[in-house]
């Protein structure tokens, strides 16, 4: 049976479909938060099927082959590629409702020319056609990157990391010419409840130079790395937390959780938040300094099955959605940074779609003339990237915020095929404006609201973030 995926997918609307076709289509991405090898680009790498390319550490499809009874061995496995792409084939037709029966038909068709609904009886057809893109010159990392019409990317690195791949890819903007752009991600520094916290520490400390034992020692250590970022290209840091509480403003409880971890001691909740509340602070006022954008991803719980998690480590499918952020604790963290005029550009992410108002709401309470659309809401994120969260994230934007302000979609993969995540997002945008204008909530104005698609889905990030043209 052939796809759905036809060129009018998703746009149900003559508005939608010339919003889409007019402007969306044609506008380059700028992917501002992925998790992409730097190296693996830097190598061109080829891979060598179609299972790695899509089943290599992606877990949101390792959670659907789980749900359908698929044994480990065929998921993260030792189990042959063929084996583990068979058993992907045969989940498919139950996934529909999923964003991934989506995501998966559109990369078939964009990167590969399938036309056919993957199931068990298509599988061989489509294993050998993949293949032989993949294996081809069209099929390296870099090829597919550029296929997709990709101008930047950000990649997420821990403070410690040389960026020797970003300087050598820099070095190559001749014959590769996306900027490949690092992102400060300092977790590891923040999370002082971790057990593998005091270990990082020492880490950090030996690239710096120095012993960290203090407050000051952490920040001088910090403060150091995002020199050095700074000085690669990097223009973003990324920061992820569940539920945090940063009203507990207390510089020697700060100091207490530091010296206690470094001791392999235990920790008072008050102790944890102070400590986080401290350096998120800090940290702020660094990015302002700097120029950076700082964002925040809220509302995760990790790990949640201990089994797998001793079994197979992080990252493997078993996180989840956790409790949203308090107003109280998301406003004091702002808030204390601009009584000082140092709040960053800010881009808020929630995990709990029941955050999006107030945090749309907050948003707007930190907005000024530095930058347009200095605190944003950021997309539809992991658990919410799908048909309905981003229309509910781009009404919650839209009813409370300044959707034309929006700086638009990333991919947050580890995957080169998942750029059509932006096709997808940028068909549900251009549905919704459509949908407005067929219900006479908008001008049929083609030229204005071509313009707001066109910047949602490139300008505004561009200019927000600094890359031009």
């Amino acid at each position: 049976m052939k796809t759905f995926i036809t060129e009018d997918f998703l746009l149900n609307t003559e508005a939608a479909r010339r919003l889409y076709h007019e402007h969306a289509e044609k506008m380059p991405i700028f992917d501002y938060h992925c998790h992409l090898n730097p190296k693996e680009i830097y190598d061109d790498i080829r891979m060598d099927d179609i299972a790695y390319a899509w089943l290599g550490g992606d877990h949101y499809k390792w959670r659907v082959m789980r749900a359908c009874g698929i044994p480990e061995e065929k998921i993260t496995g030792s189990a042959p590629g063929r084996e583990k792409f068979n058993a992907f084939a045969q989940v498919m037709p139950q996934l529909i409702g999923n964003p991934i029966y989506h995501w998966s038909h559109l990369e078939l068709k964009n990167f590969f020319g399938v036309d056919d609904l993957l199931d068990p009886t298509t599988a061989d057809a489509i294993w050998d056609k993949a293949n032989a893109v993949l294996q081809s010159p069209a099929g390296s990392s870099r090829a597919l990157i550029r296929a997709s019409n990709v101008k930047a990317l950000c990649t997420t690195d821990d403070p410690a990391d040389d960026l020797q791949w970003h300087k050598a890819l820099a070095a190559q903007r001749d014959v590769f010419p996306v900027q490949v752009l690092p992102t400060f991600r300092p977790d590891k520094a923040l999370h002082v409840e971790n057990a593998e916290f005091a270990g990082y520490l020492q880490k950090l400390g030996q690239v710096c130079g120095m012993t960290i034992a203090t407050l000051d020692d952490v920040k001088n250590a910090l403060s150091q790395r995002l020199d050095y970022f700074t000085a690669v290209g990097c223009r973003l840091a990324d920061q992820s937390f569940g539920s945090p509480d940063f009203t507990q403003w207390d510089e020697a409880a700060a100091q207490s959780a530091l010296t206690k971890a470094m001791a392999g001691e235990a920790l008072s909740g008050h102790e944890i938040a102070a400590y986080q509340a401290y350096v998120m602070d800090f940290l702020g006022g660094e990015y302002a300094r700097r120029g950076y954008v700082m964002q925040l991803h809220l509302g995760a719980v990790r790990n949640l099955n201990t089994r797998r998690f001793q079994a197979l480590g992080a990252d493997v499918g078993c996180d989840s959605i956790g409790d949203g952020i308090p107003a109280d604790s998301l406003a004091a963290l702002l808030d204390r940074m601009a009584v000082r005029d140092a709040l960053p550009k800010t881009i808020l992410y929630t995990l709990n779609a029941s955050d999006s108002d107030k945090l749309v709401a907050a948003a707007g309470c930190f907005q000024d003339a530095s930058t347009a659309g200095k605190v944003q809401f950021g997309s539809a994120w992991w658990f919410n990237d799908h048909f309905d969260g981003m229309v509910g994230q781009i009404h919650s934007l839209a009813n409370i915020g300044v959707l034309s302000r929006f700086v638009g979609m990333l991919t947050d993969s580890r995957s080169f095929l998942s750029y059509p995540r932006h096709e997808y997002f940028r068909r549900i945008l251009c549905r919704v404006i459509g949908g407005w204008v067929a219900d006479g909530m908008a001008p049929a104005d083609y030229a204005l609201l071509g313009k707001m698609v066109e910047d949602i889905c490139y300008n505004n990030v561009a200019r927000y973030i600094g890359i031009e043209g």
